[in-house]
Protein backbone atom coordinates (compact mmCIF):
# COMPACT_ATOMS: atom_id res chain seq x y z
CA UNK A 1 0.00 0.00 0.00
CA UNK A 2 1.55 3.56 -0.98
CA UNK A 3 2.60 6.01 2.07
CA UNK A 4 -0.53 8.32 0.96
CA UNK A 5 -2.90 5.27 1.26
CA UNK A 6 -1.47 4.26 4.53
CA UNK A 7 -1.57 7.87 6.01
CA UNK A 8 -5.36 8.21 4.88
CA UNK A 9 -6.74 4.99 6.26
CA UNK A 10 -4.42 5.39 9.44
CA UNK A 11 -6.67 8.96 9.47
CA UNK A 12 -9.85 7.39 9.01
CA UNK A 13 -9.63 4.70 11.68
CA UNK A 14 -8.36 7.15 14.02
CA UNK A 15 -10.77 9.79 13.40
CA UNK A 16 -13.81 7.03 14.16
CA UNK A 17 -11.98 5.56 17.29
CA UNK A 18 -11.58 9.45 18.51
CA UNK A 19 -15.17 9.84 17.60
CA UNK A 20 -15.93 6.69 19.93
CA UNK A 21 -13.51 7.69 22.74
CA UNK A 22 -15.05 11.45 22.65
CA UNK A 23 -18.64 10.44 22.89
CA UNK A 24 -17.68 8.22 25.58
CA UNK A 25 -16.36 11.07 27.37
CA UNK A 26 -19.10 13.07 26.87
CA UNK A 27 -21.06 10.13 28.29
CA UNK A 28 -19.14 11.04 31.63
CA UNK A 29 -20.42 14.53 31.80
CA UNK A 30 -23.35 14.81 30.65
CA UNK A 31 -26.30 13.09 32.87
CA UNK A 32 -26.89 9.57 32.67
CA UNK A 33 -30.45 10.39 33.81
CA UNK A 34 -32.28 13.30 32.91
CA UNK A 35 -33.82 13.41 36.20
CA UNK A 36 -34.17 11.32 39.83
CA UNK A 37 -37.75 10.69 41.53
CA UNK A 38 -37.52 9.21 45.02
CA UNK A 39 -39.82 7.14 47.36
CA UNK A 40 -39.69 5.66 50.45
CA UNK A 41 -38.68 5.97 54.33
CA UNK A 42 -36.65 8.41 56.12
CA UNK A 43 -33.37 6.80 54.42
CA UNK A 44 -34.37 8.75 51.20
CA UNK A 45 -36.83 11.46 52.31
CA UNK A 46 -34.50 14.85 52.08
CA UNK A 47 -37.32 17.02 53.62
CA UNK A 48 -40.66 16.61 52.93
CA UNK A 49 -41.33 15.73 56.72
CA UNK A 50 -40.51 19.49 57.39
CA UNK A 51 -44.01 20.66 55.87
CA UNK A 52 -47.52 20.37 57.36
CA UNK A 53 -47.15 16.58 58.97
CA UNK A 54 -48.58 16.07 62.20
CA UNK A 55 -45.15 13.49 62.94
CA UNK A 56 -42.62 13.40 65.33
CA UNK A 57 -40.60 11.99 62.81
CA UNK A 58 -38.67 15.05 61.83
CA UNK A 59 -34.96 16.10 61.36
CA UNK A 60 -35.14 19.72 61.25
CA UNK A 61 -32.81 20.67 64.36
CA UNK A 62 -29.34 20.33 65.15
CA UNK A 63 -26.91 18.37 64.70
CA UNK A 64 -28.57 16.60 61.80
CA UNK A 65 -27.58 18.24 58.63
CA UNK A 66 -24.24 19.66 60.96
CA UNK A 67 -21.87 18.58 57.36
CA UNK A 68 -23.82 20.23 54.45
CA UNK A 69 -22.69 23.30 52.97
CA UNK A 70 -24.74 25.31 55.13
CA UNK A 71 -24.32 23.15 58.43
CA UNK A 72 -28.11 23.72 58.77
CA UNK A 73 -30.59 21.26 59.44
CA UNK A 74 -32.68 20.96 56.39
CA UNK A 75 -34.87 17.18 57.30
CA UNK A 76 -32.23 14.71 56.47
CA UNK A 77 -31.99 12.11 58.51
CA UNK A 78 -27.73 12.31 58.71
CA UNK A 79 -25.25 14.60 59.07
CA UNK A 80 -25.07 15.26 55.40
CA UNK A 81 -25.90 14.06 52.19
CA UNK A 82 -28.62 11.27 51.48
CA UNK A 83 -27.89 8.60 48.89
CA UNK A 84 -30.44 10.18 46.43
CA UNK A 85 -28.54 13.87 46.91
CA UNK A 86 -25.10 11.16 46.22
CA UNK A 87 -26.63 9.25 43.50
CA UNK A 88 -27.80 13.20 41.70
CA UNK A 89 -24.29 13.70 41.78
CA UNK A 90 -22.43 10.91 40.92
CA UNK A 91 -24.56 10.88 37.51
CA UNK A 92 -24.61 14.74 36.75
CA UNK A 93 -28.11 15.41 37.38
CA UNK A 94 -27.69 18.12 40.32
CA UNK A 95 -25.92 17.77 43.95
CA UNK A 96 -29.18 17.68 45.98
CA UNK A 97 -32.56 16.55 45.45
CA UNK A 98 -35.19 18.94 47.25
CA UNK A 99 -38.31 17.26 48.71
CA UNK A 100 -41.42 17.88 46.78
CA UNK A 101 -43.40 19.29 49.38
CA UNK A 102 -40.76 22.03 49.50
CA UNK A 103 -42.33 25.15 48.46
CA UNK A 104 -41.26 27.86 45.54
CA UNK A 105 -39.71 24.66 43.92
CA UNK A 106 -37.97 26.37 40.89
CA UNK A 107 -38.34 24.82 37.17
CA UNK A 108 -35.50 23.58 37.35
CA UNK A 109 -35.66 21.48 40.06
CA UNK A 110 -38.58 20.01 38.83
CA UNK A 111 -37.74 19.01 35.90
CA UNK A 112 -34.57 17.22 37.21
CA UNK A 113 -36.23 15.55 39.52
CA UNK A 114 -37.41 15.54 43.15
CA UNK A 115 -38.35 13.22 46.38
CA UNK A 116 -41.13 12.10 47.07
CA UNK A 117 -40.07 9.82 50.71
CA UNK A 118 -41.52 10.41 54.00
CA UNK A 119 -39.53 9.72 57.15
CA UNK A 120 -41.38 7.09 59.07
CA UNK A 121 -43.10 5.39 56.53
CA UNK A 122 -43.47 1.74 54.76
CA UNK A 123 -45.43 -0.57 52.80
CA UNK A 124 -47.86 -1.50 55.04
CA UNK A 125 -50.38 1.29 55.66
CA UNK A 126 -50.26 0.27 59.44
CA UNK A 127 -46.84 1.92 59.93
CA UNK A 128 -47.45 5.05 58.68
CA UNK A 129 -50.93 5.22 60.99
CA UNK A 130 -48.24 5.04 63.81
CA UNK A 131 -45.55 7.52 62.83
CA UNK A 132 -48.20 9.96 60.71
CA UNK A 133 -46.10 9.61 58.01
CA UNK A 134 -46.84 9.35 54.46
CA UNK A 135 -47.08 5.68 53.50
CA UNK A 136 -45.68 4.86 50.30
CA UNK A 137 -48.96 4.04 49.17
CA UNK A 138 -49.65 7.31 48.85
CA UNK A 139 -46.48 8.57 47.58
CA UNK A 140 -47.59 7.97 43.64
CA UNK A 141 -50.05 11.20 44.45
CA UNK A 142 -47.34 13.19 44.90
CA UNK A 143 -46.21 11.86 41.78
CA UNK A 144 -49.26 12.53 39.98
CA UNK A 145 -49.06 16.15 41.07
CA UNK A 146 -45.81 16.35 39.90
CA UNK A 147 -46.01 14.87 36.78
CA UNK A 148 -48.78 17.45 35.71
CA UNK A 149 -46.28 20.30 36.76
CA UNK A 150 -44.18 18.89 34.71
CA UNK A 151 -46.26 18.88 31.50
CA UNK A 152 -47.15 22.63 32.65
CA UNK A 153 -42.96 23.15 32.14
CA UNK A 154 -42.35 20.59 29.27
CA UNK A 155 -44.97 19.64 27.16
CA UNK A 156 -46.91 16.31 27.84
CA UNK A 157 -44.03 14.27 25.17
CA UNK A 158 -40.70 15.87 26.66
CA UNK A 159 -42.33 15.62 30.05
CA UNK A 160 -42.98 11.38 29.58
CA UNK A 161 -39.90 11.13 27.90
CA UNK A 162 -38.54 13.40 31.17
CA UNK A 163 -39.87 10.52 33.34
CA UNK A 164 -39.50 7.07 30.66
CA UNK A 165 -35.78 7.67 31.26
CA UNK A 166 -35.41 9.21 34.79
CA UNK A 167 -34.00 6.83 37.39
CA UNK A 168 -36.73 6.12 40.39
CA UNK A 169 -35.01 4.90 43.16
CA UNK A 170 -37.33 2.92 46.14
CA UNK A 171 -36.22 2.18 49.44
CA UNK A 172 -38.33 1.07 52.63
CA UNK A 173 -39.22 -1.91 54.54
CA UNK A 174 -37.31 -1.60 57.63
CA UNK A 175 -40.08 0.35 59.57
CA UNK A 176 -42.51 -1.96 58.56
CA UNK A 177 -40.20 -5.19 60.00
CA UNK A 178 -39.38 -2.87 63.18
CA UNK A 179 -42.74 -0.82 63.96
CA UNK A 180 -44.94 -3.64 63.16
CA UNK A 181 -43.23 -6.88 63.76
CA UNK A 182 -40.02 -6.59 66.11
CA UNK A 183 -40.71 -3.88 68.47
CA UNK A 184 -44.20 -3.46 68.24
CA UNK A 185 -45.37 -6.73 67.06
CA UNK A 186 -48.98 -5.68 66.19
CA UNK A 187 -48.92 -7.87 62.38
CA UNK A 188 -47.71 -10.86 64.58
CA UNK A 189 -51.59 -11.46 65.52
CA UNK A 190 -52.37 -11.54 61.66
CA UNK A 191 -48.81 -13.03 60.33
CA UNK A 192 -47.70 -14.92 62.95
CA UNK A 193 -44.32 -15.81 60.97
CA UNK A 194 -42.31 -13.49 59.28
CA UNK A 195 -42.32 -15.08 56.24
CA UNK A 196 -46.55 -14.22 55.87
CA UNK A 197 -45.64 -11.22 56.69
CA UNK A 198 -42.78 -10.73 54.33
CA UNK A 199 -44.87 -12.14 51.67
CA UNK A 200 -47.30 -9.38 51.90
CA UNK A 201 -45.11 -6.46 52.02
CA UNK A 202 -43.62 -7.76 49.02
CA UNK A 203 -47.20 -8.10 47.40
CA UNK A 204 -47.43 -4.33 48.31
CA UNK A 205 -44.63 -3.46 46.47
CA UNK A 206 -45.45 -5.54 43.37
CA UNK A 207 -48.97 -3.14 43.28
CA UNK A 208 -46.66 -0.23 44.03
CA UNK A 209 -44.03 -1.13 41.30
CA UNK A 210 -46.83 -1.29 38.98
CA UNK A 211 -48.87 1.97 39.96
CA UNK A 212 -45.06 3.58 38.83
CA UNK A 213 -44.81 1.88 35.76
CA UNK A 214 -48.34 3.18 34.99
CA UNK A 215 -47.40 6.57 35.34
CA UNK A 216 -44.23 6.20 33.32
CA UNK A 217 -41.36 5.15 35.32
CA UNK A 218 -39.31 2.58 33.40
CA UNK A 219 -35.79 2.37 35.39
CA UNK A 220 -36.65 1.29 38.90
CA UNK A 221 -34.06 0.67 41.52
CA UNK A 222 -35.36 -1.01 44.82
CA UNK A 223 -33.21 -1.42 48.15
CA UNK A 224 -33.44 -4.62 50.15
CA UNK A 225 -33.43 -4.31 53.85
CA UNK A 226 -30.33 -3.37 55.50
CA UNK A 227 -29.23 -6.58 58.44
CA UNK A 228 -31.95 -4.83 60.78
CA UNK A 229 -30.41 -6.41 63.82
CA UNK A 230 -27.08 -4.40 63.29
CA UNK A 231 -29.43 -0.91 63.94
CA UNK A 232 -28.00 0.15 67.36
CA UNK A 233 -31.77 0.35 67.95
CA UNK A 234 -32.59 -2.48 67.86
CA UNK A 235 -29.66 -3.84 69.78
CA UNK A 236 -30.39 -1.37 72.33
CA UNK A 237 -33.69 -3.03 72.61
CA UNK A 238 -32.74 -6.23 73.59
CA UNK A 239 -31.97 -5.88 77.03
CA UNK A 240 -30.24 -9.23 77.67
CA UNK A 241 -27.76 -8.43 75.03
CA UNK A 242 -25.28 -6.59 76.79
CA UNK A 243 -22.83 -6.80 74.65
CA UNK A 244 -24.25 -5.24 72.15
CA UNK A 245 -23.63 -7.79 69.71
CA UNK A 246 -26.33 -8.18 66.18
CA UNK A 247 -29.27 -9.26 66.62
CA UNK A 248 -28.78 -12.63 64.38
CA UNK A 249 -32.25 -13.98 63.86
CA UNK A 250 -33.07 -10.34 62.78
CA UNK A 251 -30.29 -10.26 59.87
CA UNK A 252 -31.36 -13.81 58.80
CA UNK A 253 -34.64 -12.40 58.20
CA UNK A 254 -33.41 -9.54 56.62
CA UNK A 255 -31.75 -11.82 54.46
CA UNK A 256 -34.28 -14.23 53.52
CA UNK A 257 -36.48 -11.41 52.65
CA UNK A 258 -33.75 -9.96 50.40
CA UNK A 259 -33.99 -13.31 48.45
CA UNK A 260 -37.19 -13.29 47.75
CA UNK A 261 -36.96 -9.95 46.88
CA UNK A 262 -34.44 -10.53 44.23
CA UNK A 263 -36.19 -13.54 42.63
CA UNK A 264 -39.39 -11.35 42.63
CA UNK A 265 -38.17 -8.55 40.82
CA UNK A 266 -37.24 -10.08 37.06
CA UNK A 267 -40.85 -11.60 37.17
CA UNK A 268 -42.18 -7.84 38.04
CA UNK A 269 -40.03 -6.55 34.55
CA UNK A 270 -40.61 -9.43 32.16
CA UNK A 271 -44.38 -8.13 33.12
CA UNK A 272 -43.54 -4.75 32.39
CA UNK A 273 -42.53 -4.00 29.18
CA UNK A 274 -39.86 -1.95 28.38
CA UNK A 275 -38.90 -1.76 32.25
CA UNK A 276 -35.46 -2.23 33.82
CA UNK A 277 -35.81 -2.98 37.19
CA UNK A 278 -32.91 -3.65 39.66
CA UNK A 279 -31.88 -4.94 43.33
CA UNK A 280 -29.58 -2.62 44.96
CA UNK A 281 -28.04 -4.25 48.11
CA UNK A 282 -27.54 -2.50 51.07
CA UNK A 283 -27.10 -5.65 53.54
CA UNK A 284 -23.87 -6.87 52.28
CA UNK A 285 -21.90 -3.62 52.66
CA UNK A 286 -23.37 -2.65 56.04
CA UNK A 287 -22.61 -5.88 57.17
CA UNK A 288 -19.23 -5.97 56.00
CA UNK A 289 -18.28 -2.23 57.66
CA UNK A 290 -19.50 -4.14 60.67
CA UNK A 291 -17.20 -6.77 60.27
CA UNK A 292 -14.35 -4.92 58.79
CA UNK A 293 -14.67 -1.33 60.50
CA UNK A 294 -11.15 -0.81 59.37
CA UNK A 295 -11.36 -0.93 56.01
CA UNK A 296 -13.36 2.24 55.69
CA UNK A 297 -11.96 3.93 58.34
CA UNK A 298 -14.69 3.52 60.80
CA UNK A 299 -14.16 3.37 64.89
CA UNK A 300 -17.82 3.14 65.85
CA UNK A 301 -20.27 0.59 64.54
CA UNK A 302 -22.31 -0.18 67.43
CA UNK A 303 -23.84 3.20 68.17
CA UNK A 304 -24.54 6.43 66.80
CA UNK A 305 -22.88 9.56 66.56
CA UNK A 306 -25.59 11.42 68.38
CA UNK A 307 -26.03 11.48 72.15
CA UNK A 308 -25.78 7.81 74.05
CA UNK A 309 -25.90 5.97 69.92
CA UNK A 310 -28.43 3.99 71.81
CA UNK A 311 -31.73 5.13 71.50
CA UNK A 312 -31.36 8.79 70.39
CA UNK A 313 -33.58 9.38 66.60
CA UNK A 314 -35.65 12.20 65.95
CA UNK A 315 -36.42 14.62 68.49
CA UNK A 316 -34.66 12.76 70.82
CA UNK A 317 -31.61 13.67 68.78
CA UNK A 318 -31.36 17.53 69.55
CA UNK A 319 -29.25 20.41 70.16
CA UNK A 320 -29.24 19.16 74.06
CA UNK A 321 -27.49 15.53 72.64
CA UNK A 322 -23.84 15.79 72.18
CA UNK A 323 -22.89 14.71 69.15
CA UNK A 324 -19.55 12.89 68.73
CA UNK A 325 -16.46 15.55 66.51
CA UNK A 326 -15.23 13.17 64.13
CA UNK A 327 -18.49 11.99 62.17
CA UNK A 328 -17.35 10.15 59.33
CA UNK A 329 -15.76 7.66 61.93
CA UNK A 330 -19.31 6.59 62.65
CA UNK A 331 -21.39 3.88 61.17
CA UNK A 332 -24.33 5.47 62.56
CA UNK A 333 -25.36 9.00 63.13
CA UNK A 334 -28.00 8.07 64.84
CA UNK A 335 -29.50 4.93 66.53
CA UNK A 336 -30.91 3.80 63.32
CA UNK A 337 -29.61 6.10 59.97
CA UNK A 338 -26.27 5.99 58.89
CA UNK A 339 -24.00 8.87 58.49
CA UNK A 340 -22.59 10.52 55.15
CA UNK A 341 -19.11 8.90 55.24
CA UNK A 342 -21.26 5.58 55.12
CA UNK A 343 -23.95 6.37 52.39
CA UNK A 344 -20.51 7.55 50.26
CA UNK A 345 -19.64 3.81 50.70
CA UNK A 346 -23.18 2.73 49.55
CA UNK A 347 -23.54 5.57 46.89
CA UNK A 348 -20.12 3.92 45.54
CA UNK A 349 -21.22 0.52 45.28
CA UNK A 350 -24.75 0.84 44.18
CA UNK A 351 -23.02 3.16 40.79
CA UNK A 352 -20.82 -0.14 40.64
CA UNK A 353 -24.25 -2.41 40.52
CA UNK A 354 -25.93 -0.40 38.15
CA UNK A 355 -23.86 -0.19 35.53
CA UNK A 356 -24.15 -3.60 33.97
CA UNK A 357 -27.78 -2.92 33.37
CA UNK A 358 -28.56 0.57 32.22
CA UNK A 359 -25.25 2.09 30.42
CA UNK A 360 -23.41 -1.03 29.16
CA UNK A 361 -22.85 0.44 25.65
CA UNK A 362 -21.55 3.24 26.54
CA UNK A 363 -19.13 1.90 28.90
CA UNK A 364 -18.29 -0.27 25.71
CA UNK A 365 -17.62 2.55 23.13
CA UNK A 366 -13.88 2.87 23.29
CA UNK A 367 -13.36 -0.68 22.84
CA UNK A 368 -15.91 -1.16 20.39
CA UNK A 369 -13.79 -1.08 17.25
CA UNK A 370 -11.13 -3.32 18.55
CA UNK A 371 -14.52 -5.47 19.33
CA UNK A 372 -15.93 -5.72 16.10
CA UNK A 373 -12.67 -6.09 14.24
CA UNK A 374 -11.82 -8.93 16.24
CA UNK A 375 -15.76 -10.70 15.67
CA UNK A 376 -15.80 -13.40 12.72
CA UNK A 377 -18.98 -11.45 11.36
CA UNK A 378 -17.91 -8.31 11.22
CA UNK A 379 -14.29 -8.57 10.65
CA UNK A 380 -14.80 -9.29 6.84
CA UNK A 381 -17.20 -6.18 6.94
CA UNK A 382 -13.73 -3.95 7.99
CA UNK A 383 -11.45 -5.57 5.34
CA UNK A 384 -13.97 -5.00 2.64
CA UNK A 385 -14.33 -1.28 4.05
CA UNK A 386 -10.53 -1.24 4.41
CA UNK A 387 -10.25 -2.79 0.34
CA UNK A 388 -13.13 0.00 -0.90
CA UNK A 389 -10.76 2.71 0.32
CA UNK A 390 -8.13 1.68 -1.04
CA UNK A 391 -9.44 1.62 -4.58
CA UNK A 392 -10.88 4.94 -4.21
CA UNK A 393 -7.61 6.10 -2.89
CA UNK A 394 -5.76 4.09 -5.74
CA UNK A 395 -8.09 6.99 -8.22
CA UNK A 396 -6.21 9.79 -6.14
CA UNK A 397 -3.07 8.18 -6.13
CA UNK A 398 -3.15 8.16 -10.07
CA UNK A 399 -4.46 11.64 -9.80
CA UNK A 400 -1.65 12.98 -7.82
CA UNK A 401 1.28 10.95 -9.84
CA UNK A 402 -0.42 12.66 -13.31
CA UNK A 403 -0.09 16.09 -11.01
CA UNK A 404 2.93 15.53 -10.12
CA UNK A 405 4.61 14.75 -13.54
CA UNK A 406 6.46 17.03 -15.97
CA UNK A 407 3.60 18.72 -18.77
CA UNK A 408 5.41 16.49 -21.64
CA UNK A 409 5.23 13.31 -19.70
CA UNK A 410 1.89 13.99 -17.76
CA UNK A 411 -0.20 14.20 -21.10
CA UNK A 412 0.93 10.68 -22.52
CA UNK A 413 0.85 8.92 -19.00
CA UNK A 414 -2.45 10.45 -17.82
CA UNK A 415 -3.91 9.85 -21.68
CA UNK A 416 -3.29 6.35 -21.75
CA UNK A 417 -4.86 5.76 -17.91
CA UNK A 418 -7.81 7.84 -19.50
CA UNK A 419 -8.15 5.91 -23.18
CA UNK A 420 -8.02 2.60 -21.00
CA UNK A 421 -10.41 3.33 -18.36
CA UNK A 422 -12.38 4.72 -22.09
CA UNK A 423 -12.43 1.21 -23.17
CA UNK A 424 -13.70 -0.18 -20.15
CA UNK A 425 -16.46 2.04 -20.14
CA UNK A 426 -17.28 1.26 -23.19
CA UNK A 427 -17.01 -2.60 -22.99
CA UNK A 428 -19.10 -2.91 -19.71
CA UNK A 429 -21.74 -0.38 -21.58
CA UNK A 430 -21.96 -2.74 -24.71
CA UNK A 431 -22.41 -5.81 -22.50
CA UNK A 432 -25.22 -4.08 -20.77
CA UNK A 433 -26.42 -3.65 -23.86
CA UNK A 434 -26.47 -7.28 -25.07
CA UNK A 435 -28.25 -7.81 -21.74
Amino acid sequence: MSTSKTIALTLFLATTLFASCNAAANATTKPLFPAILIFGDSTVDTGNNNYPLNTIFKATHFPYGIDLPDHKANGRFSNGKLIPDILAGKFNIKQFVPPFLQPNLSDQEIVTGVCFASAGSGYDDLTSLSTQAIPVSEQPKMFRNYIARLKSIVGDKKAMEIINNALVVISAGTNDMVLNFYTIPTRRLEFPFISGYHEFILKRLDGFIGELYSLGARNIAIAGLPPIGCLPIQMTAKFRNIFRFCLEQENKDSVVYNQKLQKLLPQIQSSHTGSKIFYADIYNPIFDMMQNPSKYGFTETKRGCCGTGFLETSFMCNVFSPSCPNHSEFLFFDSIHPSEATYNYIGDLLDTQRKGLFDVFEEAKPVLLVYLYSNSVTKNYFENLVKALENGLADVDSHAACSSKSTSSKSTACSSKTRGKGKGSSRSSRNQDDN
